[in-house]
């Protein structure tokens, strides 16, 4: 049996995640106090008190969703399991990711990331940029909504997270016509998200440049397990590739039903969710077939029936 394990990114956050399981896997607390002692803040307190206010602030939320993923990861491996086979992130998650396979060191990823929050803030003046989720159209039909607007704006599909569910992103009075358009088209439900950031489109291109100077600050080596990236749902090994994938997904679309067939396709067939929440569980419910299995660990029960499940097989 070959199992993944999966990385959330943004959308994942909440004030009190991984209580639980902090308190039956003590490397959860001692990792996020780690990740503070890294960043110069209390990111534990932040975590554990709020305000979501603050939690929600891009450059905040990055670097604390990291640092779950990590504590998550920790907890794992303590336990001594059978190696995952590959590993993947969403966005953000992608990081993370890399921190796991021995790639980048945490602290590195964690200042990386808080530099990357800031930089997509800044590139679009808060209320001038967001995202809009599509239900209930496919890929191609979406890409052709957006190629339909002649406002002169961008209006770009930048998350493609499951069939009949992609996201895009662009500037507001663009991602309003959207609104208003595409029901007619087809879309059986349009949500505007609560995000400032219009991630992963071309307005992120004089963000990416300046993450571009920093990443060939960081020290990468050669990944120890494979981890596949957001741009093409392929792995990389050197460093200078590792660096232009980061840089590059930073205003390039997430392609994410890609990633997860291509490991399904590799004899993947038990997916494990690293980190707090359950998004990339349910979007395998609309990507993989029934035979696959999916689960969260950010939940103490979950976490052991599942450790349970890979040492049983392997």
């Amino acid at each position: 049996m070959k199992y993944a394990m999966l990385f959330p990114g943004q959308g994942s956050q909440a004030v009190g995640m991984l209580a639980a399981l902090g308190v039956a896997h003590a490397l959860v607390g001692e990792t996020l106090a780690e990740a503070g002692d890294a960043l110069g803040w209390d990111l534990a307190k932040l975590v554990r008190e709020g305000p979501a206010e603050e939690l929600n602030r891009t450059e905040r939320t990055q670097p604390a969703l990291l640092a779950a993923g990590v504590a998550v990861w920790r907890a794992w491996q303590a336990q001594a399991p059978p190696a995952a086979a590959a590993l993947a992130g969403h966005s953000l998650g992608e990081y993370t990711a890399l921190v796991a396979a021995g790639s980048v060191a945490f602290a590195d990823a964690l200042k990386l990331v808080e530099l990357r929050g800031q930089l997509m803030q800044g590139a679009v003046p808060e209320g001038q940029g967001g995202m809009v989720a599509v239900v209930g159209l496919d890929d191609e039909s979406v890409e052709k909504l957006c190629a339909s607007y002649g406002g002169g704006l961008v209006l770009e599909p930048v998350n493609y997270n499951a069939p009949g569910q992609v996201v895009v992103a662009g500037q507001s009075d663009a991602l309003n016509w959207l609104e208003a358009n595409a029901r007619g088209a087809g879309a059986r439900m349009v949500v505007r998200l609560p995000v400032s950031v219009p991630s992963h489109c071309s307005l992120m291109k004089p963000a990416a440049l300046q993450l571009a100077g920093r990443l060939t600050q960081v020290e990468f080596a050669s990944p120890g397990i494979p981890v596949l990236h957001n741009l093409d749902a392929a792995p990389r090994a050197q460093p200078v590739a590792l660096r232009s994938a980061l840089r590059e997904q930073l205003y390039k679309p997430v392609r994410w039903a890609q990633t997860i067939r291509a490991l399904a396709q590799d004899g993947v067939t038990v997916y494990l969710e690293c980190g707090p929440g359950k998004v990339l569980a349910g979007l395998n419910k609309r990507i993989l077939d029934k035979g696959a299995t999916s689960v969260a660990l950010e939940e103490p029960a979950a976490f052991e029936q599942a450790l349970q499940k890979v040492k049983e097989a392997s």
